[in-house]
């Protein structure tokens, strides 16, 4: 991964490239709760979804599964990734469960709700939460 570093600060990717966060339970394919992992096993990737991370994959972007499965799901979540050609290059366990995410950062985060279709990204106004000044 290629990273600048400025003034001390934190890194940060170089132009043009993204590091994507994705969730894999309801987003790359079915919606699985931890509470059944047998399922985790058997289920099949949304096809758009593996064509689409695997060409920001090679586009150079960094991939991160970030996921609400716990660490005791660890090997099938890498084992069913990997089976299915997944490319990435981290998985972070244990997103809390229940949705309604606020993420705060000090760098640029974008958000994108998942709704049935992986497809490249087009610029669109919206309104948006912010610290009060």
């Amino acid at each position: 991964m290629e990273l600048e570093f400025k003034n001390n600060e934190s890194p940060i990717l170089k132009d043009g490239i993204k590091n994507y966060l994705i969730d894999i339970d309801g987003t790359i394919t079915d919606d699985v709760p931890n509470e059944e992992p047998e399922r985790m096993k058997t289920c099949v990737p949304f096809p758009d979804a593996l064509e689409t991370v695997n060409k920001w994959f090679d586009e150079g972007h960094q991939i991160c599964f970030f996921t609400s499965r716990t660490e005791a799901h660890r090997e099938i979540t890498e084992t069913w990734l990997n089976a299915h050609g997944f490319k990435y290059h981290s998985i972070l366990m244990g997103k809390p469960r229940g949705g309604n995410y606020h993420w705060i950062d000090n760098h640029i985060v974008r958000a994108t709700r998942y709704v049935g279709k992986f497809t490249d990204f087009v610029e669109k106004d919206a309104k948006i939460e912010v610290f009060k000044d």
